[in-house]
């Protein structure tokens, strides 16, 4: 029987408190693992891991890295006890050649951008989960060619996930706004909802925008939206929106997919990705 072409999405994770929420963006990214068939394994592009080089995590069990600080005791006793899957590492650094990957089998593991989401789209934690790390050297493009050559992997079982936000701003936070966006992080978000559902291959001329210094002063929460435009212009089909919304003003939650079914979500009032109140924005990793 051929292996079905595997879905592939982009998730705005948010603050890392939505690992113990349930609210209508954890409930879209529950109703997108329940929707998908069944991964041989999951390759996860997380913010959290944005270093001088890519790599990727070859170890048989990695470990559920804890990277923030400020939040409550039950958010660092999360454990997601998902195996990895070494072959995944091969198969990654063959599919992207010639760019270089590096196997990493004992420093990293699985940060919050992964388990946070993953808790929730699987939860049972029994699928290899690999993460490719964000090379904080190369420029826009790159990535964006990146997710393109990983679209292959797409042929061999391997869901692939991107995890950030397309707004990320924390020095920007409101906490009047819970459910809010500013102006320019609204600009912002739609523009790219606009190439990511349209030309996706272009989502790099992003950096053009006049709101991309507020919307993306750093870009690590930003650079895995690319990889999902990659995939979707190599497959020559457009993104769709699985939920969108704000979250503090500065935070866009938006998530895409690419081949997978979508259950769209309204906007509404209430709900919202929250923070928690023990965990000031300034003094938080989310």
């Amino acid at each position: 029987m051929d292996t079905p072409i595997m879905p592939a999405a982009f998730l705005g994770h948010g603050s890392p408190m939505n690992t113990l929420e349930h609210n209508r963006y954890t409930g879209a990214w529950r109703g997108f693992g329940a929707s998908v068939p069944r991964p041989r394994a999951i390759l996860v592009v997380s913010a959290h891991w944005y270093i001088n080089a890519t790599a990727v995590t070859a170890m048989a069990r990695p470990r559920t890295i804890h990277d923030f600080f400020g939040f409550p005791q039950a958010l660092f006793d999360v454990q997601y006890p998902a195996p990895g899957l070494p072959a995944l590492a091969e198969e990654v650094a063959d599919a992207v050649q010639p760019d270089h990957v590096g196997a990493d089998y004992d420093s990293w593991g699985l940060d919050h951008g992964t388990w946070s989401v993953l808790a929730h789209a699987f939860p049972h934690a029994d699928i290899p989960v690999v993460q490719l790390s964000i090379n904080a050297r190369k420029p826009l493009a790159w990535h964006v060619a990146m997710g393109a050559k990983l679209a292959a992997l797409r042929t061999r079982g391997v869901l692939v996930i991107g995890s950030g936000n397309v707004v990320h701003n924390l020095r920007m936070i409101d906490r009047h706004r819970p459910d809010d966006g500013f102006d320019w992080a609204r600009r912002f978000d739609e523009t790219a909802r606009g190439l990511m559902t349209g030309d996706p291959g272009d989502m790099a001329s992003l950096a053009l925008h006049r709101d991309y210094p507020l919307a993306v002063p750093t870009d690590e929460h930003f650079l895995p939206v690319l990889y999902l435009a990659g995939m979707a212009a190599a497959a020559g089909t457009p993104a769709e929106v699985l939920i969108d919304g704000y979250a503090y003003g500065s935070l866009s939650m938006t998530a895409y997919t690419l081949g997978a079914p979508v259950a769209h979500h309204e906007r509404a009032a209430g709900g919202s990705a929250t923070l928690s109140g023990d965990a000031p924005p300034e003094n938080s990793n989310a």
